[in-house]
C-alpha cells in the first residue's frame, strides 16, 4: 500500500523561509561581485578604448571602479575589513607607481598582488583551528541547515580527524590556485601585448576559479562534506 505523504505545514513553510531568503541573498551578492569585480572593469577599460583613451586612462579608470563598490561594502557592514582596507590601497598604490613610471603594466600586476596576498592568507589558515574553509563556510551551512545544524557541523571539527583533514585539504588547494593566479598573471602582463591583457587576465581567472569550484564540489561531495 503506497504511504501518503504528509502535507506541508504553515510552519514548515515559515521555518524554511528564512533560509530561502539567506539563500537569495548570497545569490545577489554574488551577482553583485560579478558585476562591479569583472564585468564592470573589463567593459570600462574595453570601451574607453573604442573611444580613443589611451591604454595607461583605460586601465586606471578601471581600478578606479572598484573603489564606490569597496566603499559600499563598508557602509553596508559598518565596519572597515582588513582586505578592503587592503584592496583600496593596492588600487591607489599601484596608480601612483604608474604615473611615476609611465607604464601601464605596473596596473596590470597590481591584481596579483591582492590574489597572492589570499593565497598566503588561505595557506596561513591552516595554522589555526578554523582554516579558510571551515570560515568561509559558515554562511552557507546556516543558509542550508540553520544555526542549530551549524553548531552541529562546526563541533565535527573537535571528535572527527577525518574531517578536519578533509577541510585543511581543500584549504590547501584553495590558497595554491590563488598563488597560481598571481604567478601566472605576472607572466601575462611582461609578455602579451597591454590590450589583451585585461580580457586574458579575466579568463585565466574564470578558468581557474571554475576548475577550483569543480574541484571543490567534487571533493566535498565524494566526502560526506556537503549538506
Amino acid at each position: 500500500m503506497a504511504t501518503q505523504q504528509a502535507p506541508q505545514t504553515d510552519t514548515d513553510g515559515a521555518a524554511a523561509a528564512p533560509a530561502r531568503r539567506r539563500t537569495a541573498a548570497l545569490r545577489r551578492r554574488l551577482a553583485a561581485q560579478l558585476l562591479f569585480e569583472l564585468v564592470i572593469p573589463l567593459g570600462s577599460y574595453y570601451g574607453l578604448r573604442a573611444a580613443g583613451a589611451g591604454q595607461w586612462l583605460s586601465m586606471a579608470v578601471g581600478g578606479l571602479l572598484l573603489l564606490p563598490w569597496i566603499g559600499y561594502g563598508i557602509v553596508r557592514q559598518r565596519r572597515v575589513e582588513a582586505m578592503a582596507v587592503f584592496t583600496l590601497s593596492l588600487v591607489v598604490v599601484g596608480t601612483l607607481l604608474s604615473l611615476i613610471t609611465g607604464s601601464p603594466r605596473v596596473l596590470m600586476i597590481r591584481d596579483s598582488w591582492l590574489t597572492a596576498a589570499i593565497g598566503l592568507w588561505v595557506l596561513g589558515t591552516l595554522l589555526t583551528r578554523r582554516p579558510f574553509i571551515m570560515t568561509t563556510s559558515r554562511g552557507i551551512v546556516i543558509a542550508k541547515v540553520g544555526e542549530a545544524g551549524l553548531v552541529a557541523w562546526e563541533a565535527r571539527w573537535d571528535v572527527e580527524p577525518m574531517f578536519r583533514h578533509h577541510l585543511r585539504l581543500v584549504t590547501a588547494v584553495w590558497g595554491a590556485v590563488f598563488l597560481l593566479d598571481a604567478v601566472l598573471r605576472v607572466v601575462l602582463a611582461y609578455t602579451i601585448p597591454v590590450d589583451a591583457f585585461p580580457l586574458t587576465s579575466t579568463v585565466l581567472w574564470l578558468v581557474l576559479l571554475g576548475g577550483l569550484l569543480t574541484f571543490h564540489n567534487w571533493y566535498i561531495t565524494r566526502h560526506g562534506l556537503k549538506l
